[in-house]
């Protein structure tokens, strides 16, 4: 059995994720994209990859679409086939929980009956580049009463935004744009719509190879399972335990060797709001103290945050000012070099398209 403490998991995670030393790889070859990167804001994909490769951030091989818990994630074209498989519910149990909200009390019944009509529509109504508005409408005249609500301010009824988002990947969907203009349109060649989950295994795999060690509870929150679905299929084959200050934890085998060998962390990252490192669900681990975790992952309105030598030290959040200049605003939990980090924030310029930043200390 390997005892190892949050210093030592945090040295794995950052490493694991290509933070501890910047690559020149295109973005579709970071093993991180295994996982994905969620979208969060204007840019924060292209930010996350900006503080792990110095390579442009644009490229082809990598797509958009709605992934772990329906949010939107950055993935490789390449790998959706698998990856619809594998986030395909594992049983009605965990359809129920993805699906469960006060919005919809009677969904959760349909169990996996609400993922795969909710795909079926989207096959039917997306041929084409559509405004999100009215993919909407259409879906929510093709699905069972119980996924739709009664929407007062437009005086309809809507399919649940996590019903259809939860559905998307399965459906054959592209996020295309968000915001005002939002936007979505069909996969080229979508893979079939799955009859059950194939791969539950290597999606735990995954997350355990980059944020891991951990347990079935962590995993679960992650896929906004629950934790009773998560241990129906645990252990996947391949795991180590391990135990991280007294506490059970695994670990695919063929990451042992990092988690004890891994460098501690040396350097700056400026990282977007949701960067994959912020995605771990032992929110103690990552941030010791519940008043800095308010202020790293907040009810809305994330801020990106500032990684110094391996460890989360102040949260920040950007203004474009003009086109030629991005002004970041930090605030610090604690005295950080200012050189280090004005410097490192060259790249966050460089991930938003513009020659300069300008770092606010407040």
């Amino acid at each position: 059995m390997i005892d190892v403490d949050r210093a030592r998991v945090m040295a794995y995670r950052i490493a694991a994720q290509g933070l501890a030393d910047r690559t020149g790889d295109r973005p579709a070859d970071l093993p991180l994209l295994d996982l994905g990167v969620q979208e969060y804001t204007p840019d924060s994909t292209r930010v996350a990859l900006a503080a792990r490769t110095t390579a442009e951030p644009d490229d082809e091989r990598l797509i958009t679409v709605w992934a772990a818990r329906g949010a939107p994630h950055l993935h490789r074209r390449a790998d959706l086939a698998d990856l619809t498989g594998q986030l395909w519910p594992v049983s009605d149990d965990d359809a129920a929980a993805r699906v469960r909200s006060g919005q919809i009390p009677d969904a959760a019944r349909l169990g996996v009956r609400a993922f795969t009509a909710t795909a079926e529509a989207f096959r039917e109504v997306l041929t084409g580049p559509m405004p999100r508005g009215e993919a909407s409408t259409q879906v929510s005249r093709r699905v069972p009463a119980e996924l739709t609500y009664d929407c007062r301010s437009c005086a309809a009824r809507h399919v649940a935004g996590n019903v259809w988002q939860h559905a998307g990947l399965a459906g054959g969907v592209e996020v295309l744009s968000r915001g005002k203009d939002a936007a979505l349109g069909p996969l080229p060649d979508p893979p079939p719509i799955p009859a059950v989950n194939r791969g539950v295994d290597r999606l735990i795999a995954t997350y355990l190879r980059f944020l891991g060690p951990a347990g079935p509870a962590e995993v679960a929150k992650y896929l906004g399972s629950t934790t009773t679905v998560i241990k129906s299929v645990w252990p996947p084959a391949g795991l180590a335990e391990v135990r991280v200050d007294g506490r059970r934890a695994w670990l695919p085998e063929a990451s042992v060797d990092l988690l004890t060998s891994a460098p501690a962390p040396r350097g700056v990252r400026w990282l977007p709001p949701m960067d994959p490192l912020l995605q771990a669900r032992d929110r103690d681990l990552l941030v010791p103290g519940r008043e800095r975790q308010k202020e790293v992952w907040r009810i809305l309105g994330n801020p990106g945050v500032l990684l110094v030598d391996g460890e989360i030290a102040g949260v920040w959040r950007a203004k474009m000012a003009g086109r030629k200049r991005v002004d970041l605003t930090v605030t610090a939990f604690e005295k950080t070099a200012v050189d280090r980090v004005e410097q490192e924030a060259a790249h966050v310029a460089r991930a938003r398209g513009v020659p300069e930043a300008r770092v606010i200390h407040e």
